[in-house]
């Protein structure tokens, strides 16, 4: 049983969802948002236990709860639960999810050739290591 607690779930080879982990490290000043990539086994376990695809990597997934959510919408919430000024930006919920995702999905698809790939997944740091699933 993985424990209680928000969850960003991320494509482990994408330099672009590296980044975001990056960031999100950074701006956590209370150090609750935990990390495990799609393709590890915690990750993999967690797609399963929603009903999601463990093989489908074309979109950042964020847990909280016992509630998951993908694409644009895991993005805003993740920033919500950022607090601080980043918690303006979640403002953008209203714009319809079809629309968000749409934008979301050209992103995405093109994020390998735009950000590039890394040949392993992201290695986290002494430091942070107890953040990562």
């Amino acid at each position: 049983m993985i424990a209680p607690g928000p969850i960003l779930l991320f494509d482990g080879f994408c330099n672009l969802c590296n980044n975001l982990v990056r960031f999100v490290i950074k701006q956590d000043r209370e150090k609750v948002i935990r990390f495990a990539s799609l393709q590890s086994p915690p990750g993999n376990q967690l797609l399963r236990n929603f009903g999601l695809d463990p093989d489908d990597f074309d979109t950042v997934v964020y847990v909280s709860g016992e509630r998951y959510y993908l694409k644009s919408s895991a993005v805003l919430h993740i920033l919500k639960d950022l607090g601080h000024g980043w918690r303006l930006v979640y403002g953008f919920i209203i714009i319809p999810k079809f629309i968000r995702d749409f934008l979301y999905d050209i992103i995405s698809k093109s994020r390998y050739r735009i950000f590039g790939k890394t040949d392993a997944c992201m290695v986290p740091s002494k430091d942070i290591k107890e953040r990562f699933l």
